[in-house]
């Protein structure tokens, strides 16, 4: 399955890959359960974003702090409350699982979520859309999740 492809081809997804690149944030993708759904809705012969529970928008910024990406959240909630926004700084996300060391970018601690379909993210950035999947393979086209290996 080309990703890249299939993220490209949706507009309200782009829509939504645009609004988040207008944050400007560093190292900033959306991810995990976001895209992850959207590909299972796909081959489930569904709309991609259909049932969308959260968009999960995932960046790495050591100086912005947990109360401002909080802030940056509820922003995007008032100014685009079409969408439930998660808004995560992953500087600050080692500490909500237990015995993992600080992450060192979003890549990072994408690459370490715990079912391998969830690691999986995509941005928009200068008009140049990229995908970043780790551990994505073609089981996932069967709806097997698995833990991630890199976690056991």
């Amino acid at each position: 399955m080309d990703l890249e492809k299939l993220f490209l081809s949706d507009n309200e997804l782009m829509g939504i890959f645009r609004i988040i690149a207008e944050l400007d944030l560093q190292d900033c993708w959306l991810a995990a359960g976001t895209l992850r759904n959207y590909i299972w809705n796909i081959l489930s012969d569904r709309p991609g974003l259909e049932d969308a529970s959260d968009l999960d928008v995932v960046f790495y910024d050591p100086r912005i702090s947990y109360e401002q990406t909080l802030d940056i959240q509820e922003n995007l909630q008032q100014v685009y409350p079409k969408y439930k926004w998660e808004v995560k700084n992953q500087v600050y996300m080692h500490i909500h699982s237990p015995n993992t060391l600080p992450y060192q970018s979003a890549r990072d601690a994408i690459a370490k979520y715990p079912e391998r379909c969830t690691a999986i993210a995509g941005r928009l950035n200068k008009e140049r859309f990229r995908t970043f999947s780790s551990i994505w393979y073609r089981r996932h086209n069967k709806f097997h999740p698995s833990p991630n290996s890199s976690l056991c």
